[in-house]
């Protein structure tokens, strides 16, 4: 039994001491490692996506699209409505300023002639001496003030430009002509008075303007 046991320990040390087995060796390790690199490299790249996959991208790229198309055609018809809603009540306003318009012109002939009624009565023959013309002549300056505080309440508002700038906008010009001691370009005689409703010019007063000579 012991010179068995000599026997079998002197065989692998033989096998050990092999010179075939030590060059074996490092080519058994590098192939190990070259084998270990490349199944790490393997797990690295990611697999290529399924058709069920492409499938999901694709109809996921294509709902964002039209999330955004809808969403911009929202936005589109909120800045229309409000748009809308803002010129409606623009609309609104003015009915409410402007609607009298119509009915203020007819009542400017009314004031034009108490204008003139009362310009026309001679300053000396208002006295005491002749009551009757005097109770005439102050019963038309009062109709005029009340008609004119009328048309304030209601934002009509008188125009008389003399010595002012001549303004197009709210004046029309009926001759033009020389006058000295007069800047050109001003307003030197009012033949007839204008007249604007809420800023708005409802009848161009008539006036003379000053040309250099």
């Amino acid at each position: 039994m012991a010179t068995w046991c000599v026997r079998a320990i002197r065989l692998s040390s033989s096998i050990i001491a092999s010179p075939s087995l030590v060059r074996a060796t490092p080519r058994l390790f590098c192939t190990a490692a070259q084998q270990k690199s490349s199944g790490t490299g393997t797990e690295e790249e990611k697999p290529e996506p399924s058709a069920a996959e492409k499938a999901f991208i694709e109809e996921k790229t294509q709902l964002e699209e039209q999330l955004k198309d809808i969403t911009d055609k929202y936005k589109r018809a909120l800045a229309d409505t409000e748009n809308l809603r803002q010129r409606s009540q623009k609309m609104i306003n003015d009915a409410k300023l402007f609607g009298i318009q119509g009915f203020c012109k007819d009542l400017l002939e009314v004031a034009d002639i108490l204008e003139k009624a009362t310009e026309s009565v001679p300053k000396t023959e208002i006295s005491t001496a002749n009551p009757h013309l005097k109770n005439l002549y102050d019963g038309l300056v009062m109709t005029e003030v009340q008609i004119q505080k009328v048309f304030q309440k209601h934002g009509l508002v008188k125009l008389n430009p003399d010595g002012q700038k001549f303004d197009p906008y709210e004046h029309e010009a009926v001759f033009h002509a020389p006058i000295e001691g007069k800047e050109p370009g001003t307003v030197a005689v009012v033949t007839k008075v204008g007249y604007k409703l809420h800023g708005r010019t409802l009848r161009p007063a008539l006036v003379g303007v000053v040309k250099a000579p």
